[in-house]
């Protein structure tokens, strides 16, 4: 048959009414190595006080059923009170909130575990009780300790969980607002603020593959501050300060390989814009017709401005080229290919020659065939400007 509990309850009111002194004695324990902690415990006593009676309560109940426990050889079950296992989880998610460390907040417990003990210990043995009651008291304390540490730490790392999916929900809102035609100044900053982006002076769209995953592992090594883009069909993220000293090196090591596209750098109001930009760009680069791992916009505008509208530029190749829609395929690709390098040469037959590796004398009647079948117009400045939009660039796809 178990022994009948030890009455510990007795220290009880000598206890209470030491918690104050207890408290200041802790806030003293606290103030050189834990000084957050010790204006925490502090500046509001009444919390403190609140907390520390919850705490004194459980640990005497502990220490009232260890010696049956004991007895059945069982490990403990007391069951916490649903109140006071909250109570305890709140201090941990208040040190989350706070930025204070885990580790900072469990050293503070067992400070406050050794201050607590000796007035345990003193009480005991002022009310006479016997050394196996004090032991019990002892045990409990740790037992205890541990108990209050689980829940804190329970309680941080579930406000940290917490925090961070809400903190990564409003970045995702807070980019899909950067890309939006609805951007507003103050709801850009009060978002940024709840979702604890620093707003930037410029910032740049990058676009992955969605499917791409490391990508994103890349996107988030490159800069933790790159906000997610997954909407509309865009994926990627809103990378700040890409100019900055050394960027781009760092973008380009970091990027390699995921397929991606930097677009334009922009004041952040003016990222909308730079979004059609962008898809324009990872348009042509998928088709072939810009090269680069990866792809930044701004090496390539001249192609993006001409080629990504790939209806209307066949449209324009077929107005401008019309004089050689009857001549033999083989032919043909001959004729454009000089005429390319020819108005890149802005005339020059020599550098025409040294840029197709072949005699000028091959450029000469080369461009006689194309005068014949263009007549005037192929020294019009006016009707240059098309060819040179016309045959220059690389058709998408």
């Amino acid at each position: 048959m178990a022994p009948a509990p030890v009455d510990l309850r007795a220290v009880l009111p000598k206890l209470t009414e030491e918690l104050p002194q207890m408290i200041d004695e802790v806030v003293d324990l606290l103030r050189d190595d834990w000084p957050d902690y010790a204006s925490f415990v502090a500046d509001d006593p009444e919390d403190s006080l609140r907390i520390a009676e919850i705490a004194l309560h459980r640990l005497v109940r502990i220490a009232e059923q260890l010696p049956s426990e004991r007895s059945a050889g069982s490990v403990l079950v007391t069951p916490v009170d649903p109140a006071e296992h909250e109570a305890f989880e709140e201090v941990g998610r208040l040190e989350w909130r706070e930025g204070r460390s885990l580790a900072s907040l469990l050293s503070a417990y067992r400070a406050g575990a050794r201050v607590a003990w000796r007035h345990i210990s003193e009480a005991g043995v002022a009310l006479g009780l016997d050394p196996a009651s004090v032991a019990t008291l002892a045990e409990a304390v740790f037992i205890f300790m541990e108990e209050l540490s689980s829940a804190s730490a329970h309680g941080y790392v579930d406000e940290q969980r917490t925090t961070s999916a809400e903190r990564e929900r409003l970045r995702a809102h807070l980019a899909e607002l950067l890309l939006s035609d609805r951007t507003d100044s103050t709801l850009v900053s009060a978002m940024a603020l709840r979702a604890g982006w620093t707003i930037p002076a410029t910032a740049a769209l990058i676009l992955i593959d969605a499917t791409n995953e490391a990508g994103y592992a890349a996107l988030d090594r490159l800069d933790p501050n790159c906000l997610p883009v997954r909407h509309g069909g865009l994926a990627g993220g809103i990378l700040p300060d890409p100019d900055a000293p050394g960027r781009r090196a760092v973008i380009t090591k970091t990027l390699a390989g995921c397929g991606a596209v930097i677009g334009t750098t922009v004041p952040p109001t003016q990222l909308p814009s730079s979004v059609r930009v962008a898809e324009a760009g990872a348009r042509l680069a998928s088709a072939g017709s810009i090269k680069g791992d990866p792809v930044f916009v701004a090496d390539h505008y001249d192609t993006i401005l001409v080629a990504r509208d790939a209806w209307l530029l066949e449209h324009l190749r077929a107005q401008a080229l019309a004089p050689l829609a009857a001549v033999p395929t083989a032919t043909r690709r001959r004729l454009e290919e000089t005429l390319s390098a020819w108005l890149t040469a802005m005339g020059n037959q020599q550098a025409t020659a040294k840029a197709l590796h072949v005699h000028p004398q091959t450029v000469r009647y080369r461009l006689g065939q194309l005068r014949e079948l263009f007549g005037p117009s192929l020294d019009d400045p006016d009707n240059q400007r098309r060819l040179m939009l016309a045959v220059c660039w690389d058709r998408p796809g």
